[in-house]
């Protein structure tokens, strides 16, 4: 098997192997992934973070010896949480901007290295303490309460099926990029991560950083977003945006109507 991660700002993974085809998901610099099948210039890639799999083009590929992949893997990677931020390439003199939720892979405060090249960073990570230091609920709360600051860095972004960065993101995926802020891993899916975390029955239950699940007529569930509190909720709909909540679902004020049906609610931490 190879190996490969990802050294670009970016890099979209296809349903199928064609530049045509629909983008399900995206790459963020310092992830991992793993080749599991080669098609002419195309390699299906599983992503280590979540196991998602998808299509990438050969020439966006950076190969990974399989104990090096292994190194980075076991690695505590701290998360970038700037909107963008230069990172600079010592080994190759170069400069290369990476996006908010980007992996720095075993980063010291200062450096960090992929195979024989080293990076040099200096902006700002995620601070993932305020969860180790919650021992009262009160602390707790306010440690939920961080998981809504986070995901407003994403407020206004627009909506785009498959992204994972501020400069596009859809309902799961902006989902899962403020978990990751938080090191908490999800699914990448709404379907999928409707089956982590704790059942709460009522919407009264909710507490800041919980998850709402909605379907469809057919009752497939098919999006998702995060309670601010009891009344409102944070989501990815044309844009990262708020709405009102209750227990029916979304209810949009400037439509003056509810958009999405309520399914189900989930507690993560």
């Amino acid at each position: 098997m190879e190996f490969g991660i990802c050294l670009q700002s970016v890099i979209p993974v296809r349903a199928v192997p064609s530049h045509k085809s629909e983008m399900v998901t995206q790459i963020l610099f310092g992830e991992l992934y793993r080749i599991l099948q080669k098609e002419n210039e195309w390699l299906m890639i599983q992503l280590s973070y979540d196991n998602y799999t998808g299509w990438i083009h050969s020439a966006q590929f950076h190969p990974l010896e399989e104990s090096e992949f292994i190194r980075l893997f076991n690695l505590d990677a701290a998360v970038s949480i700037d909107l963008v931020q230069l990172i600079s390439n010592d080994t190759k003199q170069t400069m290369l901007p990476i996006m908010l939720g980007s992996s720095l892979p075993g980063y010291d405060g200062q450096q960090f290295s992929i195979g024989r090249q080293t990076f040099s960073f200096d902006g700002l990570i995620s601070d993932i303490k305020v969860f180790e230091a919650a021992i009262t609920p009160r602390e707790r709360l306010k440690a939920k309460q961080s998981i809504i600051d986070d995901a407003l860095l994403f407020l206004n972004a627009p909506y785009f099926w498959g992204g994972r960065t501020p400069f596009g993101i859809d309902c799961s995926g902006f989902v899962q990029m403020v978990f990751k802020l938080k090191k908490i891993k999800l699914l990448r899916d709404a379907a999928q991560q409707a089956t982590q975390g704790e059942t709460l029955n009522f919407v009264t239950e909710a507490e800041p950083g919980d998850l709402a699940f909605f379907d469809n007529l057919d009752g497939d569930i098919t999006h998702v977003g995060l309670f601010m509190d009891k009344n409102r909720i944070i989501h990815a709909s044309g844009k990262v945006r708020i709405d009102i909540i209750d227990h029916l679902g979304i209810y949009n004020e400037e439509e003056q109507r509810y958009t999405h049906n309520l399914r189900i609610m989930k507690r993560i931490v």
